[in-house]
């Protein structure tokens, strides 16, 4: 295994998924075999999350034969720990998109954010999926200086964009909504929501194993090669022969794609769960049920569980070792917010990795001919991984336009390559974290 995945995973137990409250409240248990000796398929697919899982569906659904390997456990990386919003838009706001690329491609790219949030839905209506869906993500200022840019941007959206589903929350209505003297403003997208990520990944993988894709759990991959015909990916104890391969990795993509590898950069992020709250005092947190995400750059994201606990994801850490006590971690971010939950207990508290772009936009690339990946959602994984899976299909059956959407934008390799690109990142970062804390 290679060195810099020995640290990524360093964290957790292998095959076990993360003590998380996400994995206590699992509605199914998956046991996939391992993959042993030699196989053949049409599409052979690296990683069992959000987008190795929808890929694995989309193509058997096109009767394709397909061969899945994950490393642990369908779910097991940041598809099933991260905080659960799914957000419409890409990571980065539509007038950066603007100015980056035009008006035009700017349109496509959102026409490809809204496609992402159609598909999920859709999958989950489906598929039956039971994952909590609830519609609501309330974006809320930190600063009152951001407050008329935050305004502006809506009537941006609805004015260019003919997005009806945002609106501008003043200072106090967004008091009411939280509950907090921390935020002076914000919008309100009803067309984005929140969910159970794990419940999400475990349907997505029964659902692809019902259209006939094979699934191998604890089936680490060692490395692959191109051969005539297609490539030949080798694992511990076995080996996959395949017209095509997917690397859908994300942020434990390790080295076993040195291209892709230089544009995406694995970092940790943390979430609690508090114990289950009374009705009234969940109310009191988030009126109105909704996902919140804050504007530091070191965001914070909180909203509440089905069963009514706090779910507060905070802090964010750029080595490969998580902090010592998550939870003692996550609750000083979540006490800034809500000094009530101070005394609170706190009954879970993990850790995940992601993966980064330098533009904070997908990265999706034909590595060679037989060869494609996506990855890099930058936290914005749970809609585009999903919709990143179809649009992977369909570039498999030569119909390539939605995949050469994200892959035209060209997105640059971090500064350093694989020596320099981590301190580099650890810089920039806590300079950021610094300005959140200096209010700059």
């Amino acid at each position: 295994m290679p060195a810099s995945l020995d640290l990524l995973t360093a964290n957790d137990r292998p095959g076990e998924h993360a003590a998380s409250y996400y994995a206590a409240t699992a509605n199914r248990v998956t046991d996939h075999p391992a993959l042993a000796g030699e196989a053949h398929c049409d599409v052979c697919i690296i990683g069992g999350g959000f987008t190795g899982l929808s890929t694995a569906l989309h193509l058997a659904e096109r009767g394709h034969s397909v061969i899945l390997l994950e490393a642990n456990r369908i779910g097991w990386g940041a598809s099933g720990r991260n905080g659960g919003q799914v957000g419409t838009g890409q990571r980065v706001d539509q007038s950066v998109l603007e100015q980056r690329h035009g008006l035009d491609q700017a349109r496509v790219l959102w026409d490809l954010a809204l496609q992402s949030m159609d598909v999920t839905i859709d999958l989950i209506a489906r598929h039956g999926i039971d994952c909590d869906y609830r519609p609501g993500v309330l974006h809320a200022d930190h600063q009152p200086r951001f407050v008329p840019e935050t305004k502006a941007y809506v009537e941006h959206l609805q004015s260019v964009y003919g997005y009806d589903k945002v609106r501008f929350v003043d200072k106090a209505e967004v008091r009411e909504m939280v509950g907090s003297p921390a935020y002076h403003g914000g919008s309100l997208d009803m067309g984005s929501g929140h969910l159970h990520p794990l419940n999400l990944a475990l349907g997505l993988g029964a659902a692809a194993e019902a259209a006939g894709a094979r699934l191998h759990e604890r089936s680490r991959v060692t490395g692959y090669e191109t051969v005539p015909g297609g490539v030949v990916v080798k694992t511990e104890a076995g080996s996959v022969r395949a017209g095509h391969l997917v690397l859908a990795c994300n942020g434990y993509l390790g080295g076993i794609d040195r291209k892709t590898a230089a544009h995406v950069m694995p970092i940790n992020n943390f979430i609690v769960a508090t114990e289950p709250l009374s009705e009234a005092d969940a109310r009191g947190l988030i009126r109105d049920n909704v996902a919140v995400a804050d504007s530091k750059f070191v965001i914070n994201y909180f909203r509440l569980s089905a069963d009514r606990r706090m779910l507060f994801g905070g802090g964010e850490s750029y080595g490969y070792r998580f902090p010592q006590d998550l939870k003692a971690f996550v609750r000083k971010p979540m006490t800034e917010i809500y000094p009530q939950l101070k005394d609170v207990r706190l009954d879970y508290g993990w850790g995940g990795t992601l993966a980064i772009t330098v533009k904070r936009m997908p990265y999706f690339a034909r590595v060679s001919p037989n060869v494609l990946s996506a990855g890099g959602y930058s936290g914005h994984g749970v809609a585009m991984a999903t919709f990143a899976g179809k649009v992977l299909a369909e570039a498999v059956d030569g119909t390539s336009a939605r995949f050469d959407a994200f892959a035209d934008l060209k997105l640059p390799a971090f500064p350093g390559g694989s020596a320099l690109r981590h301190p580099i990142l650890i810089l920039a970062m806590t300079w950021f974290a610094l300005r959140d804390r200096l209010g700059i």
